[in-house]
């Protein structure tokens, strides 16, 4: 096929929605208390603002004559051989000084447990004093002024402090750790992102860093359910949804525009006029609704879940709009990877065990029970409503018709149930769904290195269905399959045997490939004859801005696939996904 007559290209998975619609205690649960409430997303987003406007500044008259002569002028004190010698001595003694009045600082406050390292730091101390190397200082306000020196102009001795604290003092250990950094390194980019005035610009910015003709799938964020504090009034999802409807259909944009609609079954039980339906004979009908207006009306392109925020995807408040979706090919689009968005609340005791989902308690007279999900801290009980196998209750009939067992009786009438030994009159088995950032790489990495363990190596030995989560080689049907997949398989296993399970089921790249490990098992998966065709480009812009610019994730991909490989993936696939073959 020419170029001329190529589809266009599609990144299936951006986000331009503005810091202003993030929850304000994202800290909670990352950092302990109050430090997670003062780490709120409103004042940090406030103070870089000022801080880029007042930067800016250095860019203007007379502001820019200063800036070159105090240059100029420091270049010179460097040069001078003395002065360079004096600064740093002088930075020596005060580093010594100011990391000792820390310690004492830290000693007060959070009773630092003692170990060898700090047993030695305090003979240090008591050494350098004895030896009038190390004068005492008592006065607070000094104490304070010193310190304020030493981290402002001596980048050296600043570091040298922080990395022995880390070494050292317990609470420092803890902060802040990789989840943190990420999560430091999310404010930044909303920080960074919040410049722009509207999501339009943002929307901008992203289509210029990409050739001519290429369109994007926009999805938005609902986090106002997740614990983490409310949203300004102007700054809610109403809002936010409003704005992305006006850029469908007033921007210059509008063509390359594919935005989705968020589904967050909380807001569906909690506003009357969200999702309202009716159905007959397993059809469902929207009335006058939010979702109505913006799916039928505005023509938005699909749906957005993100299950991390505290629910199953197979909530029955969803379970209606999942029947529309599935009927009318709507594609859903849903967050599979370890991430730093989750919910940030308590574990609600219903969350102790799996709704669905069993474990073997007894294996010689075949006795289950729930499956236990015993995690405590949110960023791992989260991952519950994040995994793969969830969908399984979605799309396999059999899992469905229990669901369906326990839910109301307008639910168990949509979807036709009689008893739990008969089969539904109508299933989800058709749902057009695609796993966010495929699993996640480091469940790409899990992949790779079970080299022995039997079930991640199914996707070779069966090559056109993977692995058979519900039954065994005699066809019984086997609660200890879904148990040992849940626990022990990696999710780019599971996610690859739904995917040739079911013809409507795809996977995304966004925001793993920034990392270039990932590209030889993606080139084996885009050349799998059914998986090749189920595999979506996206970025995940501008999230994953802290690994990787927009124009270096694009030169990556398509400097490491062919020509055909990248069509595939980003024109062909995509295309087929949204509807438009």
């Amino acid at each position: 096929m020419s170029s001329t007559n190529k589809k266009p290209a599609i990144n299936c998975h951006t986000h331009i929605f503005r810091g202003e619609h993030v929850p304000p205690y994202l800290a909670k649960t990352f950092v302990p208390w109050p430090f997670s409430y003062l780490l709120n997303t409103s004042w940090i987003l406030k103070i870089y603002k000022n801080s880029v406007r007042n930067s800016s500044k250095k860019y203007q008259d007379p502001y820019i004559a200063k800036r070159r002569s105090r240059t100029i002028r420091a270049i010179k004190l460097r040069r001078n051989k003395v002065f360079s010698g004096l600064l740093s001595f002088l930075g020596i003694i005060l580093t010594i000084h100011v990391f000792f009045i820390i310690f004492r600082w830290l000693s007060f406050v959070f009773n630092p447990e003692q170990n060898e390292v700090i047993g030695y730091i305090i003979k240090l101390q008591d050494w350098l004093l004895n030896h009038k190397m190390l004068f005492p200082i008592h006065n607070l306000y000094v104490q304070i002024f010193l310190a304020i020196v030493l981290f402002s102009f001596f980048k050296s001795g600043r570091n040298l402090i922080w990395f022995i604290l880390r070494k050292t003092v317990k609470f420092f250990a803890i902060l802040p750790g990789e989840m943190t950094k990420e999560l430091l390194e999310r404010y930044l980019l909303l920080g960074r992102f919040t410049l722009y005035k509207n999501q339009s610009k943002i929307f901008s910015s992203m289509k210029e860093q990409y050739a001519p003709g290429t369109k994007f799938i926009v999805l938005p964020m609902d986090m106002e359910y997740m614990g983490a504090g409310k949203l300004k009034p102007e700054d809610t999802y109403k809002h936010q949804m409003e704005e992305l409807a006006r850029i469908k259909e007033n921007s210059s944009n509008k063509e390359a525009f594919l935005p989705f609609v968020f589904a967050e079954p909380r807001r569906i039980k909690d506003e009357k006029n969200h999702f309202r339906y009716t159905h007959s004979k397993g059809t469902v009908t929207l009335q006058d609704c939010f979702i109505k207006e913006y799916i039928e009306e505005k023509k938005f392109d699909g749906f957005k879940i993100y299950p991390a925020l505290g629910y199953y995807p197979f909530d029955e408040a969803l379970l209606p709009l999942w029947k529309y979706a599935a009927d009318n090919g709507i594609p859903i689009m849903t967050h599979c990877i370890k991430g730093t968005i989750f919910y940030r609340g308590s574990k609600k005791k219903e969350w102790e065990s799996h709704p669905v989902f069993k474990e073997i308690v007894n294996l010689k007279n075949e006795i289950y029970e729930p499956l236990l999900l015993p995690q405590r801290k949110n960023k791992d009980f989260s991952l519950n409503f994040t995994h793969p196998m969830n969908y399984l209750v979605l799309l396999k009939e059999e899992l469905l018709r229990i669901l369906v067992s326990q839910c109301t009786e307008d639910i168990r009438n949509l979807f036709g149930y009689t008893d739990l030994n008969t089969k539904l009159l109508y299933d989800l088995s058709h749902l057009k769904i695609c796993f966010a950032h495929f699993g996640g790489e480091d469940q790409w990495y899990k992949y790779l290195e079970l080299d022995r363990y039997g079930y991640s190596n199914e996707l070779i030995k069966e090559p056109e269905n993977g692995i058979d989560f519900l039954y065994t080689a005699s066809n019984k049907f086997s609660w200890k399959k879904l148990q040992d997949c849940w626990k022990y398989v990696d999710w780019y296993s599971i996610i690859c045997s739904i995917m040739l399970q079911h013809d409507n089921v795809y996977a995304d790249i966004s925001y793993i490939l920034h990392d270039e490990r990932i590209f030889p098992l993606l080139r084996q998966t885009i050349n799998h004859p059914i998986l090749g065709k189920k595999v979506l480009f996206g970025t995940d812009f501008y999230v994953v801005r802290n690994h990787s610019a927009e124009k270096n994730l694009i030169a990556t991909t398509t400097g490491n696939l062919t020509v055909e490989e990248f069509d595939v993936i980003a024109r062909d696939n995509p295309a087929v996904f949204l509807g438009r073959p």
